[in-house]
């Protein structure tokens, strides 16, 4: 009896498939608006499935590098460190030394030349929308603005001047002094004060590991800045490459030292090439080596120093332009202010804010900078204990 019942079963699952897979959904058919959507959408979500399963079915290409150029057509690519492949002419396509190619997993052959000369790497170093950072933003700074603007700003906005007066513009200028001073805020307002195009890096970007890759980095960076003239290249904490050589020379130390020669190389050859200016800045400036010091690498030296108590005053007024204050005397925190830089300064600012908010508070008063400053100076007393114990 049970083997009766499940053949009725299967009998009347076969057909209500059989009712179920002649019906026609065609669009065309199809009446109400919640299904049209459906079919859209799936039909959406269909394609996208096909395009990634059309992408995973496609070979990954190999990232080289154009070494050389034979006279015959041939190229010489890298795409290993140390391992170099010697690839046929391809007559639609004229790769140049120290072009970025795409090559075949299997054949080798030069797919698409991705960018010329210049790796993604160093052309994601220039900046594209300014800083917003003015002179204005600046307090206590008033030398080295002056100084700045004579060895940047001038030579990029009337070069006409030194012709007339008959001699050749400084070629580039180093930020020297303590943490917080303002270097890279002074850096920042002279980018946006000019209109050149502005090439932002570390130190640290140019120490790479294997041989070769960092010199080959400040030559892209020189050949991008040589591209888009008027243009100012900053390397903020040049000491990373640029310290002293001795002649106790470690495994990691020979290629810091390559690339610090190269950059020494660059910044002879493009000394005198208008439109191009080179800015750096360092907290150590006693352990820079005395070849990038000389006059016609860095032909000034803006060195800065720790707020003054005038200097305070004016950091303190510009930090709180914005702020509701009631009742703050700026004199009196200046005159407790001292031995602080200006970004210690701007974080005691914001550090009296946050006191305001924790009390739900709609105005900053002196109580609340007074609480922070006690706090902050706490802190930095402790820290100092602690690295000098």
């Amino acid at each position: 009896m049970s083997l009766h019942y499940l053949y009725l079963y299967n009998n009347n699952l076969l057909l209500h498939e059989k009712i179920f897979l002649g019906r026609s959904f065609l669009l065309s058919e199809m009446t109400a608006e919640s299904d049209i959507k459906k079919v859209k959408s799936l039909q959406k979500e269909n394609d996208q499935l096909r395009r990634v399963l059309e992408s995973m079915k496609n070979s990954p290409l190999i990232v080289g590098h154009v070494q050389k150029v034979l006279k015959d057509g041939r190229v010489i690519v890298s795409h290993v460190p140390g391992n170099q492949l010697l690839i046929p002419h391809r007559p639609d396509l004229k790769p140049e030394p120290g072009d970025t190619v795409s090559l075949h997993s299997q054949s080798f052959v030069i797919i698409e030349i991705l960018s010329k000369n210049i790796g993604g790497r160093v052309a994601s170093m220039e900046l594209i929308e300014v800083p917003k950072v003015s002179f204005e933003d600046i307090g206590g700074l008033d030398d080295q603005i002056e100084a700045i603007r004579e060895v940047i700003e001038l030579p990029l906005l009337e070069p006409e001047l030194f012709k007339v007066i008959g001699i050749d513009p400084p070629s580039g200028a180093l930020l020297s002094g303590p943490p917080g001073t303002g270097k890279t805020l002074l850096a920042k307002a002279i980018a946006n004060s000019t209109n050149a195009r502005f090439i932002h890096l570390v130190g640290s970007d140019l120490v790479q590991k294997f041989i070769g890759e960092g010199s080959r980095m400040v030559r892209e960076v020189f050949t991008l800045a040589k591209v888009n003239t008027p243009s100012i290249i900053f390397i903020d904490e040049i000491d990373a490459i640029a310290i002293k050589r001795t002649s106790e020379v470690y495994k990691g130390d020979r290629e810091v030292q390559r690339t610090f020669m190269q950059l020494l190389s660059e910044l002879d050859g493009f000394a005198n090439t208008q439109g191009i200016m080179f800015l750096a800045a360092t907290n150590r400036e006693d352990v820079l080596d005395p070849a990038i010091l000389r006059p016609g690498r860095f032909d000034r030296i803006i060195r800065f120093n720790l707020p003054n108590e005038e200097a305070r005053l004016m950091i303190l007024k510009i930090h709180t332009r914005k702020m509701n204050l009631k009742d703050v005397n700026f004199k009196n925190l200046a005159k407790k202010t001292e031995g602080l830089s200006g970004a210690h300064i701007k974080a005691l600012v914001t550090e009296a804010g946050i006191k305001c908010l924790r009390e739900r508070k709609t105005q900053i008063t002196n109580k609340h900078f007074e609480r922070a400053l006690s706090e902050f100076l706490d802190k930095e007393h402790n820290v100092k204990e602690y690295i000098y114990s």
